[in-house]
């Protein structure tokens, strides 16, 4: 221990310590998977930060950790935005720069059994708070929150249709508390065994209390995955591929097919061949078709992304426009500013535009769906809202085509998981060249996934479930009581230190001299 120690007195090892560290969480998500890990992957970054030796060094220690881990989840942006995804994760990782500061606040030195208590409440409630502000759409999304590791574990899922994700978050880092507590702090370790004996205790309670998904019908979704298609007519194969795809699944009894997203690259009102071909289409298979539009729109100007329904007699006029875009792959924020980035990676090279509200839409045989596409469906909070506005089937359309090889389509899948366990909602998660993939309305999966070398056209029977989890009713609780417990830390610390100054203040005016004492002779 004492050569680790003198080895990490070098700040740049300390700093590359800290990025190797801060990377370690990865290994919980797709593609390893190793769900487990993530139970104990924070404790080298929490050791690293008990250990600074002063305050301003846990912050950097903090930072340089969350730049390790920005870096390590996003690796596969790397292609696409060069120099910029180190910039990112930099200016990003800064978050975690307060959350290193109170790990040595907390639990550092020798700590006191309160300390070490008050840090399994707050360390938590700080690492949620970093995931709540790096979840605007502006900085990236929430992809890769720690919860989310946990997308295959049946008691994880039970839990985030209490508190959806965030739950997750905030337990899987106060078990890495805990066992940092463990150890590391000797003084500490009662509270730290009875905090690891009460998330055993909570998780098993809400295994046990939590309203589970009734299913009461089904409905069979067809799943349209092209594959990989590229040359100087790429569009054009690709809706050919799509279109014989489909085909097959005529006389199939089916309720809805979907097609990934931006499956058709021309506004339907400007190609009404197009229109035509997908309305056949409808009539040959029975079912209507909700397929993905990347174009400029004729009817108002820009480019958008859109979910559109065409049944036999053509579009229906159901139409979602995609609310929340990519940075950088489909807009560069304050173009005036970085538009160079389009010169050094795969930027857009045009804003797409904006859709204002989200849409559910009734697709018949008394099916209503709530389309997103490609990365809203790691918000939360869009799944929820659909869910309460009626929708019986949450649908992911996407593409990631662009990351084929890489983690990034089975991250993408996964989330589709949590996104139906938090709603009690199945959810169908379409791509044009995989992963795609349909969840049950417990978050359990329903078929195999069509992974990124297939090329089919699969149909799913697909469990309906109705009624309110308790994250659709309540919402996003957990990131409320973690802001209640920093809002009483910072007023607790302001009124010890007011109690610190007062108790240590200087007497305004000198003390008066007794009779005893003299000006010109000091006392010796």
């Amino acid at each position: 221990m004492r050569t680790i120690d003198r080895w990490l007195t070098s700040p740049w090892r300390r700093s590359c310590a800290a990025v190797l560290a801060g990377a370690l969480p990865v290994l919980a998500f797709p593609a390893p998977s190793l769900w487990w890990f993530a139970y104990g992957a924070l404790v080298p970054w929490l050791l690293l930060a008990r250990s600074a030796p002063t305050g301003r060094r846990a912050a950097y220690d903090g930072w340089c950790g969350g730049f390790g881990f920005m870096l390590a989840v996003h690796h596969w942006l790397l292609p696409s935005l060069h120099v910029f995804i180190f910039l990112i994760a930099a200016l990003i990782g800064l978050l975690w720069a307060p959350w290193g500061w109170l790990v040595r606040r907390f639990l550092g030195g020798r700590p006191s059994p309160g300390r070490g208590a008050g840090a399994l409440l707050v360390l938590p409630s700080a690492w949620l708070v970093v995931e709540l502000v790096r979840s605007w759409q502006g900085l990236g999304g929430p992809w890769g929150m720690l919860g989310a590791s946990q997308w295959q574990v049946g008691p994880a899922l039970r839990l985030a249709s209490v508190g959806g994700v965030w739950l997750l978050s905030f337990l899987v880092v106060a078990v890495n508390v805990a066992v940092t507590v463990l150890v590391s702090v000797r003084e500490a370790r009662v509270p730290a065994v009875a905090s690891l004996v009460a998330t055993a205790a909570a998780t098993s309670a809400t295994w046990l209390w939590a309203p589970r998904p009734h299913v009461d019908s089904q409905a069979r979704i067809a799943v349209v995955q092209p594959g990989v298609v590229t040359g100087p007519h790429s569009a054009a194969a690709r809706f050919g591929l799509e279109e014989r795809l489909t085909r097959r699944l005529a006389g199939q009894d089916l309720d809805l097919i979907v097609w990934g997203e931006s499956s058709v690259g021309h506004d339907l009102r400007d190609r009404p061949d197009l229109a035509r071909r997908l309305s056949a289409l409808s009539r040959e298979t029975g079912a209507d078709l909700l397929v993905g539009v990347d174009a400029r729109r004729s009817d108002r100007p820009g480019i958008y992304k859109s979910s559109v329904l065409v049944g036999p007699d053509g579009p229906t006029g159901d139409r979602y426009d995609k609310m929340r875009l990519v940075p950088f792959g489909e807009y560069v924020p304050a173009r005036a500013l970085l538009g160079w980035a389009t010169s050094v990676g795969r930027a857009a090279g045009e804003d797409r535009r904006r859709g204002t509200e989200q849409v559910v839409m009734d697709v018949g045989h008394g099916l209503r769906v709530g389309p997103l596409i490609c990365f809203e469906t790691a918000f939360p909070d869009m799944s929820r809202h659909l869910a309460g506005d009626g929708a019986d089937v949450l649908l992911g359309q996407s593409s990631t085509s662009s990351f084929q090889g890489s983690w990034a389509p089975a991250q993408h899948a996964s989330l589709a998981a949590l996104r139906a366990a938090e709603t009690g909602r199945p959810m169908v998660h379409a791509t044009l060249t995989g992963v795609s993939a349909v969840y049950g309305p417990g978050g359990q999966r329903v078929g195999p996934w069509l992974g990124t070398d297939a090329s089919a056209a699969r149909v799913y029977e697909v469990p309906l479930a109705h009624g309110v989890t308790p994250y659709v009713r309540y919402g996003d609780w957990p990131v409320d009581g973690a802001l209640l417990v920093l809002a009483v830390l910072c007023a607790s610390e302001g009124a010890r230190a007011l109690r610190l100054r007062r108790s240590g203040r200087e007497p305004l005016a000198p003390p008066a001299r007794t009779v005893r004492e003299s000006p010109a002779r000091p006392w010796r």
